[in-house]
């Protein structure tokens, strides 16, 4: 199946290996960089859970999110769901290898966010203060202008 970014690249003269790697690299980011993804990583990261427990670890997914994220997380080989034969069924989630390097590199970007959090409060503060005063700048330099109705002959 050839996709519209796929069909672009060759156009551009893109080698077909070329292609395709940049394809899934497209594809994981986007997969990884999703909340519930980073948070079910997350979750998953100290052992296996079963499907209740990790709906309670991971806050404000709803059920039917965190089943899609799982199954995405099981086909991309990052995540193993395990049944058990047991009444009544046991079925527990895990991190694979793949699924445990991936961790890591999770983890190094939650150890920046907590070394940088009070940059990038600071920022987004003096941002929405600038913000809010050209909003007001605005406003008021509207104020003086005059608007006048011109009709729209048909």
């Amino acid at each position: 199946m050839a996709s519209f970014l796929g069909a672009e690249l060759a156009e551009r003269g893109v080698a077909p290996d070329c292609v395709q790697t940049i394809e899934l690299v497209r594809d994981v980011l986007a997969r990884v960089s999703d909340k519930w993804t980073l948070l079910t990583i997350t979750a998953l990261a100290p052992g296996p859970l079963r499907f209740t427990a990790l709906h309670e670890q991971v806050a404000g997914i709803s059920q039917r999110m965190l089943s899609q994220t799982l199954r995405a997380l099981t086909r991309d080989g990052v995540v193993t769901r395990t049944a058990y034969p047991e009444v009544p069924p046991r079925v527990e989630y895990a991190l694979t290898p793949l699924g445990r390097s991936l961790s890591d590199a999770v983890d190094g970007l939650v150890h920046w966010v907590r070394d940088h959090q009070s940059d990038i409060a600071r920022n987004r503060d003096e941002f929405d203060q600038a913000s809010t005063a050209n909003t007001a700048t605005a406003v008021e330099s509207l104020g003086s202008v005059s608007v006048v109705a011109v009709p729209v002959r048909g």
